[in-house]
């Protein structure tokens, strides 16, 4: 026997390409993947778990720490050499490209829990070289240890950097929580190639929720639209990835214009000289990728992305060089050293120049970006230029609130904010809610539930439709300020307007009489509903808001609109992808178990609720109970498709249909792991452990957006 065969241990656990090894992915590439529903689970985290970063946060000595963030940015290091002896541009880098992946179609990315740290993000070509900027910071994160995660650290870098040369910033918020592993969830796009494209339709309508426009880059391609460097072109594709980033285009400008004030970009040389990426270097590099064989392969001869040239001729520091050089000048398109194009200005004077980045005595021309020249070529984008180039305090203050919320989107409302300074002002896309009443009756707000004339079901559906828009990924959404009652909410579909609208007027009237937010009657309504058909108590934690339409941003909104919600059985459309993926797709945004998941669903099933009635396999609708999961695994029914969605329950020895069905519902009895545990659910001693587990996600979901509390 050789070596190999003599070894126990499963060849290719390592590398994935290893012929001898063949995994369940490999063997059944459609299978759906439940493991995105615990995939950070507590047991791969090294701390302990009862650690929580926001208790940790507070015992920070917060402003001890910007002081060595502070001193980091002048400390240059001979293996990573800071351009004009200053690390704030890169760091500055380090944290839009951290915070850069939010988008708001399913409110994932953003910089909320350190995931730059991991792959894909870690070897994205557009984080190229900052594997290195982590590496700079973790003598700092070694010093504080577990009272700031690196989701903070990398957030507060940038803010600091900026700080440190001039800038003017609005406030930062800690209390971010690490994770420990990739968010495999995220879909990042279909392309199998870097830089690849391959997510656009009809004329430039970029996929939903996709904001970047190829793959491994955060927003635009700085050369143009897929390297075609036409500046109005490129215009369209950053209005339309900063819009799916929740920025306008006062805040677009803001933001590139104001991080263009500082740094330069790098392609000093021939890009086949750069090395692998991170995740694919060899093990010798410790975990850092792109080694450049390009002369000293740093400094002055870093090759990052192919873009050559600072922006301004004060590379490190705040001040209006930006649009005095892109609206000062006339800009000739020409090519970087490393073969990308770029545009230098014609017959630029020395004094406009830039230094070279290890040698302030020399000059160097400046350059832009075709997605600078984007700027001054679209309509709208000039105007705004020009306005800020006649008022730079105005620009201070708007890259100053469009940084803050770049980095601060996805960590929901100001009620989580903590640090000595996080700001109070009250901003819009914080989705502001008013402190709720917790002083009054609940018991007669239940007794006068149970008065009207609305079965369980109405009641915990209209519940279930306010709580479940909270989304985890950026901790918008949920019952608090009852934003159901108001546009755009209360006119979706899947919300059954002309019910919603009904139930919602006799709730108001419940509100006036008692004092309660609207809010707490929707979900207390819901907890009602599911006492009259368990038999068993809910709790109920009061307090409550009332959102108004005056701090409701109806356009954020919109993209919080279920477009399918397996928990209800409701599909808007047609998808390319199968219901049952978005159904994971929700749980997995509503932060839930398999089991979770499944108790939900099959309650919901039990009590008639259900978009068009499929799966409704319960002789008694008014009974809390695990009948939907008994059914569902009972041999005694054949489930035959009558279309791509639909499927009749037939009685195998008499050939009746009994139900209908989606593939939502089959899944619970078709998947492995799902039907491991439905089948621990539907045993015959564990219908009051159901109902106990029900109510338990169900307070879950209720509570999730209680950030006041």
């Amino acid at each position: 026997m050789d070596g190999v065969s003599k070894c126990p241990v499963m060849h290719g656990a390592v590398t994935s390409n290893n012929s001898e090894r063949t995994t369940n992915k490999e063997w059944w590439p459609n299978q759906l993947r439940i493991n995105i529903l615990h995939q950070h689970d507590k047991r791969s985290s090294p701390l302990k778990i009862d650690h929580d970063y926001r208790k940790e946060f507070l015992k920070l000595d917060y402003f001890a720490l910007k002081d060595d963030l502070k001193n980091l940015m002048t400390d240059s290091k001979t293996w990573w050499p800071a351009d004009f002896g200053h690390y704030g541009p890169f760091f500055i880098r380090l944290t839009w490209h951290a915070a850069g992946t939010y988008r708001t179609g399913d409110g994932r990315g953003g910089a909320g829990t350190g995931a730059q740290r991991f792959a894909p993000l870690n070897s994205w070509p557009d984080n190229g070289n900052l594997d290195k900027a982590r590496r700079l910071l973790w003598p700092i994160k070694q010093k504080y240890g577990k009272k700031i995660s690196w989701a903070d650290l990398l957030v507060l870098a940038g803010n600091v950097a900026i700080e440190s040369m001039g800038g003017k910033t609005f406030g930062f918020s800690g209390g971010r929580a690490d994770i420990w592993s990739p968010e495999e969830d995220i879909f990042w796009g279909v392309e199998k190639g870097w830089l690849d494209n391959n997510r656009y339709k009809g004329k430039r309508e970029l996929d939903i929720p996709l904001a970047a426009v190829q793959m491994g880059l955060i927003y635009v391609n700085p050369e143009g639209p897929d390297g075609n460097p036409d500046p109005l072109a490129s215009a369209h594709d950053i209005r339309e990835t900063f819009a799916r980033m929740a920025m306008n285009d006062e805040e677009t400008v803001a933001l590139v214009a104001g991080g263009h004030t500082f740094g330069k970009a790098h392609g000093a040389g021939n890009p086949d000289l750069v090395g692998a990426e991170p995740e694919g270097a060899p093990i010798e590099q410790m975990g850092l990728g792109w080694k450049n064989d390009h002369g000293t392969g740093v400094g002055r001869d870093a090759t990052t992305s192919g873009i050559e040239g600072a922006w301004t001729a004060n590379p490190t520091q705040w001040d209006n060089g930006y649009f005095d050089l892109l609206l000062g000048y006339d800009w000739k398109l020409t090519k970087s050293p490393a073969g990308a194009h770029i545009w230098h200005a014609v017959n630029q004077k020395e004094e406009h120049m830039a230094p070279d980045a290890e040698n302030a005595d020399i000059k160097v021309p400046t350059m832009m970006t075709t997605a600078d020249m984007a700027l001054k070529e679209d309509p709208s984008y000039r105007k705004i230029s020009e306005r800020y180039h006649k008022n730079p305090d105005e620009l201070s203050d708007k890259f100053a609130r469009a940084w803050f919320k770049l980095l601060h989107r996805d960590m929901g409302p100001k009620t989580r904010y903590l640090g000595p300074e996080a700001p109070s002002e009250d901003l819009i896309w914080q989705d502001p809610v008013k402190k709720g009443n917790s002083d009054y009756d609940v018991n007669k707000v239940k007794e006068l539930l149970n008065q009207l004339d609305l079965n369980s079901s109405e009641l915990i559906e209209t519940a279930w439709a306010s709580a479940s828009t909270f989304r985890s990924s950026d901790m918008r959404g949920g019952a608090n300020g009852a934003r159901i009652r108001l546009d755009p909410q209360i006119n979706w579909k899947v919300n059954k307007p002309d019910q919603l609208k009904t139930i919602i007027s006799k709730y108001e009237e419940i509100s006036t009489s008692t004092g309660a937010s609207i809010a707490d009657i929707i979900v207390l309504g819901g907890c009602v509903g599911i006492e009259k058909a368990s038999g068993k108590d809910v709790s109920f934690l009061p307090g409550r808001g009332d959102a108004t339409e005056d701090n409701t941003d109806k356009e954020s909104f919109v993209v919080l609109e279920p477009l399918a919600d397996g928990f209800r059985n409701f599909l808007k459309d047609d998808f390319n992808v199968s219901p049952e993926e978005m159904l994971l797709d929700k749980a997995q945004l509503l932060d839930l178990t398999a089991s979770e998941m499944v108790v939900l669903i099959a309650g919901f099933r039990s009590l008639g609720i259900s978009y068009d009635g499929h799966g409704i396999l319960s002789q008694d609708t008014n009974k809390l109970s695990n009948e939907f999961l008994v059914k569902i695994l009972d041999m005694k029914y054949e489930w035959v498709p009558v279309s791509d969605n639909i499927y009749n329950g037939i009685d195998r020895e008499t050939g009746e249909k009994h139900f209908t069905a989606t593939r939502v519902d089959l899944i619970i009895g078709s998947n492995s792991q799902l039907r491991a545990i439905a089948e621990e659910y539907a045993c015959d001693d564990s219908n009051d452990l159901f109902i106990n587990d029900f109510i338990l996600a169900w307070n879950k979901i209720m509570n999730a957006d209680r950030f006041d509390v």
